[in-house]
């Protein structure tokens, strides 16, 4: 039966995240042929963000703009996201699981007393049904979730669930709806980030990650080289960040971010448990360590026995070469 089912869109910066497009098609496959509205809550103008969403699969976008939304907080972005809510009645939602959707969410749902599948990796309709899987465990095993009555409702990891073909021919409607956010109990003075610019880590597709094997701060540098070479972005195990190598924005694993991007590339990591919860999902795993017995080449699917600062360099020449000969 088809359904309403409202994602709920998520910009950095001025740009929709990727998870907002990946959301989108998540959408698509619940409302069974149904009506997919997009939601977007900010300060400015957000037409543009709004038609890229309907590029993207939505059929139409509501935007919600007060300054009071001009940056994140759960009392101003939940106020207006439960006027939509209550103006649309969906059947469903949808959103990312990001830093703002795992805040947000809780609260609708409990708002909306409504149940909530979080950290879907795959959304599947079977016969009627929609299945969801998604990760328990620190990702070690994998279980499966209906929704048999009431709300659907879902959080999505990123870099999961492919979002469609962006589509400039497809029309809908971006309609403003005015909304008063009062109340508001948290101030946002001043947002400070610390994380380096470019690719963000929850969304890269390429992720270059350093352990203590990196030795310094300067051990990043050719990480962080080979990141740029690859369009992707630089990560770090909890040892790279407790030693003061790097800020703890770019921790991965079970007390930092959880990724899955396409390639994952581990530099002197030895591969605690605790770190592989937060990447052993990725694509394609390579790790590259001085020790053959270490942890992190029992999930790799391709190990490099070796010093890094050996590894990288001949690494790096070659890609660089690769792209002189394409």
């Amino acid at each position: 039966m088809s359904k309403k089912v409202l994602v709920i869109g998520e910009a950095r910066e001025g740009t929709l995240r990727n998870v907002t497009f990946e959301a989108i098609a998540a959408a698509n496959i619940i409302s069974d042929g149904g009506e997919v509205v997009g939601v977007l809550c900010g300060s400015d103008s957000l037409e543009d963000m709004g038609k890229e969403m309907i590029y993207y699969g939505a059929d139409r976008v509501i935007t919600v703009a007060n300054e009071e939304l001009k940056t994140y907080t759960s009392d101003g972005y939940g106020q207006a996201v439960l006027s939509v809510i209550d103006d649309e009645t969906p059947e469903g939602i949808v959103m990312g699981h990001t830093s703002i959707g795992k805040d947000l969410t809780p609260k609708l749902a409990s708002r909306l007393e409504s149940g909530l599948i979080s950290d879907a990796t795959e959304v599947v309709a079977e016969g009627g049904r929609i299945v969801f899987t998604r990760p328990i465990y620190s990702g070690k095993a994998f279980e499966k979730k209906e929704i048999t009555e009431g709300l659907t409702f879902a959080t999505i990891r990123p870099n999961n669930i492919p979002a469609a073909a962006r589509d400039e021919g497809r029309a809908g409607e971006v309609t403003e709806k005015s909304v008063d956010v009062q109340n508001i109990r948290t101030i946002i003075k001043e947002v400070i980030r610390k994380s380096t610019d470019g690719v963000d880590l929850s969304e890269a597709k390429v992720v270059i990650a350093g352990g203590r094997g990196v030795k310094s701060a300067e051990g990043f540098e050719p990480l962080e080289e080979l990141a740029e070479l690859l369009g992707g972005t630089v990560g770090a195990s909890r040892g790279a960040c407790d030693a003061g190598y790097c800020d703890y924005s770019l921790q991965i694993g079970q007390t930092g971010k959880v990724i899955t991007p396409d390639l994952y590339i581990a530099c002197g990591i030895s591969g605690a448990i605790q770190h592989l919860a937060g990447m052993s999902n990725s694509k394609v795993i390579v790790a590259i360590n001085k020790d053959p017995e270490a942890n992190i080449f029992n999930v790799a699917d391709y190990g490099i026995v070796g010093d890094l600062f050996d590894v990288l360099p001949k690494l790096i020449e070659e890609i660089k070469q690769m792209k002189v000969n394409a």
